[in-house]
């Protein structure tokens, strides 16, 4: 007896339930259930516009969330003060800039390192001698002009997508590394248009895990090659929107959805044998 009183107790609770759920707004309905709202229902808010909400790529915002990924990355290889050095180590070469050997190497952009860096020496590589801290001028697509068995690490991100010879870029990135040494690459997936990049250099690519892999495998051996990608399909439509991290949370950054890749990322070691 006391069993069917029970059950009837929670009859009664569901019914009060579902018919509250009735009184409740489609809208609400949906997001209280997980159910998609009804076609007509979805409420695109601040977004129900032709245009981005920025086009810069959120930097007028904050950090861009595609750059939240790419420091993700760099911060998980890059090593743990106090425990080891990462993959950041040694002579390391970056692409660009040194923003990010500064930030995950510990490398004061001075000619020296912190105590506790395993950096030992810094390059910068450019396309031409317009960027003031470049070392050296060269061409990833043709190997003119950069060094090759020089460099422990070599960090290039968001670059490839802007080489149209992407195949033999990356051949000259295995060439440049030591053996054993480390290329951590980052390229896109899910992005606008790249400006200026697109009117200087080109903007030709984006790219996928397993395109990423097929490419990284013509110049380096399999087994040292590891690929993995960032993203969700709301993290991508705020990237597109042109939103910042700061503008979702944590829990809406976190989740790797491999229908919605929006950030490759590459780490690629030169075998010990060349």
């Amino acid at each position: 007896m006391a069993a069917e009183q029970q059950s009837g107790k929670g009859s009664r609770r569901l019914g009060a339930a579902a018919r509250a759920l009735g009184r409740v707004p489609r809208r609400l309905a949906a997001r209280l259930t997980g159910r998609a709202p009804a076609p007509g229902h979805v409420r695109f808010g601040d977004l129900r516009r032709p245009a981005p909400i920025s086009r810069r790529y959120g930097m007028d915002r904050g950090l861009p969330i595609d750059r939240h990924y790419v420091e993700d990355f760099l911060r998980r290889h890059g090593g743990s003060s106090g425990y080891g050095g990462g993959d950041i180590r040694g002579h390391v070469l970056e692409v660009g800039g040194d923003d990010y050997v500064r930030q995950f190497g510990g490398w004061s952009g001075n000619g020296s390192a912190h105590p506790e860096s395993a950096i030992t020496a810094v390059d910068v590589l450019h396309a031409d001698a317009s960027n003031p801290v470049a070392t050296i001028v060269g061409d990833l697509a043709t190997g003119e002009g950069i060094p090759e068995d020089r460099f422990d690490c070599v960090i290039c991100t968001q670059t490839l997508h802007v080489i149209y010879e992407v195949e033999s870029s990356i051949a000259t990135l295995q060439r440049m590394l030591k053996p054993g040494g480390v290329a951590l690459v980052t390229i896109p997936g899910i992005t606008q248009t790249c400006r200026p990049d697109r009117d200087l250099w080109g903007d030709y690519w984006r790219f996928t895990s397993l395109s990423a892999r097929r490419l990284f495998e013509t110049a380096f051996a399999p087994e040292g090659v590891r690929v993995e990608a960032y993203g969700n399909v709301l993290a991508s439509i705020a990237f597109l929107e042109g939103l910042a991290v700061a503008d979702l949370r944590r829990e809406e950054l976190e989740p790797r959805d491999p229908d919605y890749e929006m950030l490759i990322a590459v780490r690629a070691q030169r075998g010990l044998g060349g």
